[in-house]
């Protein structure tokens, strides 16, 4: 049967660098990305099997591949490498050091997971890998039409025109927001209205829209008041509530991210250590995989390149040293426990914040230990958390596919070439995407309308208080966080003992604290949709079409302004934005039809 053809190949990489785009805008812009394998399996049947007539379930496993290798490389950039803009290390977005950093980190990503796959894929049986075994369904049920495809481009087309009436004509208000004052304290209440974070809600699914919700809830609604109250302040009272957020309040959601961080590695501790042993144990040839002669000359290229590219941005050997030796460390270990945990419980929920902090503070320690101070013991500590999070981020979703193939009949071999290439075509473009965002709306600034970037500002912030004094950071708030983490987590684990429906994650409620609370309600508008939809699976067809349509639209409208082009000529309309917003959300609880 046919697999590793040209046309599967080229239609990848296309698919690939798509979702790369589109996942480095919604990352920056909300916090959280999306998987590409379902909407890129779909749309691959749609022009492989549908179109051309000639397309295999093998090949549409290799676009699936590809796509998914470009989308995760995205997640592991933007979590790390905007943090050298916020820290005022870089002006620019250097684009040849990000494509390298997330070209290599991508590649270890692959490389380690290599000697795991037998033993976590093929012989343990207890890890379900639940989006690659969803994939796969959906592969096998493509003989049965193109209904899924025609879902995805519709909405796709959708999401794009939303998102272009809003920025580039400004028809649509992005937000609808306003502030009083009631005695001393300051109250917000606001929405964005996005169809992008509408269909984030609704593939997160109610548990996880709620916590954000609840999140956001903490931070504007009770945080921001008490300390207006108490630290009463003059002007308009919608500067106050984003000056009091951006300044003090969103520190509080650091401090809780911490916690989670932390928590989520001791809670995974006994799938850390199963799949360490797994390396050690199927370190050895399989016919299947890539060969070790491959391998290694790979790997050994990889991490010196690493070395050089440290090298030429530190301009200090010995710093260069400790900075390759942590990165090479804490990439090995948590590339085994990123591809064990979505083996558990799914990419979704694969806790890559909380294992890049940990990288984090392992770097700063083994830099700090050498003495290093200032900006340059920043930027090795980023440096060291950027491949570190490109290689964790892939290694998740390469898992997933590989568990894809097998249960499709892939060859191992071919995927992962084309995992690699995934890696290359998606680090060609995301450093130019992150150039345009920053130049059209601004990346970490806290101001509205700035894109948030929560974890590389976390991680900026984390990096500054570390090694620099007079910051600015608010250990008084982060130290609230560190309490309110603390407190969650103990009612998660009450809720968790009487086995409820809904848990206390404490990750997706410290990330509410930390957005804007705007972004929180068309989040939990998605969840609450998701558990009425009418047809669940044809809903998470649509969403992935919105966000992919929105944040592709996100990009190009951040090209017009790059480029000076005139944008916002049209007046909007509150009215007008409402009811076209609505329209999602209609068609989301009302689309039935055969699944896809």
């Amino acid at each position: 049967m046919r697999e590793l053809t040209i046309r599967a190949v080229i239609l990848g990489v296309i698919l690939s660098v798509v979702m790369a785009m589109a996942n480095t805008y919604l990352g920056l812009y909300a916090g959280m990305t999306v998987s590409a394998s379902i909407p890129a399996a779909v749309i691959s049947m749609a022009i492989l099997r549908g179109l051309m007539r000639k397309g295999t379930i093998l090949e549409n496993n290799i676009v699936q591949t590809a796509a998914s290798a470009g989308e995760s490389l995205a997640a592991g950039i933007i979590f790390t490498i905007p943090a050298l803009i916020i820290i005022g290390a870089w002006k620019e977005f250097n684009y040849f050091t990000t494509f390298i950093i997330g070209t290599l980190g991508g590649i270890l990503g692959v490389i380690f997971m290599i000697p795991m796959r037998r033993v976590l894929i093929v012989e343990k049986k207890e890890l379900k890998y639940p989006e690659g075994v969803a994939c796969a369904q959906v592969l096998e049920a493509g003989d049965r039409g193109g209904t899924g495809a025609k879902l995805i481009f519709l909405s796709l087309l959708g999401g794009f025109v939303y998102k272009f009436l809003s920025s580039a004509l400004g028809l649509i208000k992005g937000t609808i927001e306003g502030a009083v004052r009631i005695g001393k304290s300051v109250f917000y209440a606001g929405s964005d209205l996005s169809v992008a974070l509408l269909g984030i809600g609704y593939l997160v699914g109610f548990n996880v829209s709620v916590l954000v919700f609840i999140g956001g809830f903490i931070g504007w609604v009770i945080g921001i008041p008490i300390y207006s109250a108490l630290h009463p302040a003059t002007g308009h009272p919608l500067d106050i509530a984003w000056t009091l957020w951006s300044g003090k309040v969103r520190f509080i959601g650091v401090g809780a991210m911490i916690v989670g961080g932390i928590w989520s590695i001791i809670n995974i501790r006994e799938g850390i250590k199963r799949g360490l042993q797994g390396i050690f144990r199927t370190f050895e040839e399989h016919t299947e995989d890539l060969e070790r002669k491959h391998l290694l000359p790979i790997l050994a290229l990889t991490i010196i390149g690493v070395f050089f590219v440290y090298l030429v941005i530190l301009k200090h050997p010995g710093i260069t040293l400790l900075a390759t030796l942590s990165m090479v460390i804490a990439s090995f270990f948590f590339v085994a426990v990123s591809s064990y945990i979505v083996g558990l419980v799914g990419s979704s929920n694969n806790p890559v914040s909380g294992m890049v902090i940990s990288s984090l503070l392992f770097a700063a320690l083994i830099i700090g230990l050498s003495g290093i101070r200032g900006i340059e013991a920043m930027i090795a500590t980023l440096l060291v958390a950027g491949v570190v999070s490109c290689a964790t981020c892939t290694a998740g979703d390469v898992s997933q596919d590989l568990k894809t193939g097998y249960l499709v009949g892939a060859s191992p071999r071919r995927q992962q070439i084309v995992q690699l290439l995934g890696v290359l075509s998606g680090a060609l473009v995301i450093p130019f995407v992150l150039k345009l965002l920053h130049h059209a709306y601004g990346i970490g600034t806290g101001k509205p309308g700035a894109l948030q970037a929560p974890q590389a500002s976390l991680f900026a912030s984390l990096t500054k208080g570390i090694f620099s004094k007079g910051t600015g950071l608010e250990w008084d708030m982060i130290t609230a966080g560190i309490i309110l983490g603390i407190f969650i987590i103990l009612i998660d684990l009450l809720l968790k003992k009487k086995n409820p429906g809904f848990r206390l994650h404490i990750m997706p409620v410290a990330v509410g604290i930390y957005l804007p609370f705007s972004l929180s309600i068309p989040i939990l508008l998605g969840g609450i949709t998701s558990r009425f939809a009418r047809n669940k699976e044809n809903g998470t067809l649509i969403s992935s079409g919105l966000i992919a349509g929105e944040s592709i639209a996100g990009v190009v409208v951040a090209g017009m302004i790059y480029g000076g082009l005139k944008t916002g000529i049209l007046p909007s309309s509150t009215i007008i934005s409402l009811i076209l917003f609505a329209i999602p959300v209609i068609f989301l609880l009302i689309a039935k039809g055969k699944n896809p």
